[in-house]
């Protein structure tokens, strides 16, 4: 798995590079108004690949969260798509002011990843689990239970980026994916997992606690 260690993701790298190029060249020739505009512009979209430090907390029950934002569900569910079990269902919406770099929420092995193209409805929709774009990853504790974290595109999130892949172990806090601008991270945990957060409640990946995982 990627492993990045600078303070912007690499991927993000592109687009810094772009928008300074374009504004430089507005600044050469002239277009004051323009290279004026070019310069928020660039410091915008370095800020939003932002990848800060973050540190993990002390606890081997703690599943912490693999995204910035909002927790805007928290409900027990019978999920036929990943698990096929009864499962409880936390959800956590981006907005585009959000770091979106992903981390992994408990150690284990990475058993599966599926990749579905959808739709891009608005990420904070009921419907956008069901049909937008997503990439589902199922990891298996060291106990042998198992979880999905699923990245899902947004209305202008286009582009689901996933550095694990299948048999890698993890790590809790681990740096393992990226959603360009806006998006949501679904997690599927077992019943019998400890919810520590509600819905409304503001988290931040590899250091809120969401719930505790019994061994």
């Amino acid at each position: 798995m990627k492993n990045p260690e600078f303070p912007v993701a690499k991927e993000g790298l592109p687009f810094i590079l772009f928008c300074g190029f374009v504004t430089l060249i507005c600044s050469i020739l002239g277009y004051r108004m323009a290279a004026l505009a070019g310069l928020p512009a660039t410091a915008f979209v370095t800020w939003f690949f932002r990848d800060p430090f973050r540190i993990q907390p002390e606890d081997n029950e703690a599943i912490v969260c693999p995204a910035d934002g909002k927790v805007i569900l928290v409900d027990e569910i019978f999920d036929d798509r990943f698990l096929q079990q009864q499962v409880i269902k936390i959800s956590i919406f981006m907005n585009i002011f959000n770091v979106h770099v992903n981390r992994i929420p408990y150690p284990g092995t990475v058993k599966r990843i599926l990749f579905k193209p959808g739709r891009f409805y608005c990420a904070d929709k009921n419907k956008a689990a069901l049909h937008n774009e997503y990439c589902a990853m199922i990891i298996a504790t060291p106990s042998g239970q198992q979880y999905g974290v699923v990245q899902v595109a947004g209305l202008i999130a286009r582009r689901i980026l996933c550095w694990a892949e299948t048999g890698d172990r993890v790590k809790t806090g681990q740096r393992y994916g990226l959603i360009r601008f806006g998006s949501r991270v679904d997690l599927y945990l077992p019943l019998g997992a400890d919810v520590e957060v509600k819905t409304g409640q503001k988290v931040k990946a590899g250091e809120t606690i969401l719930a505790r995982m019994h061994q």
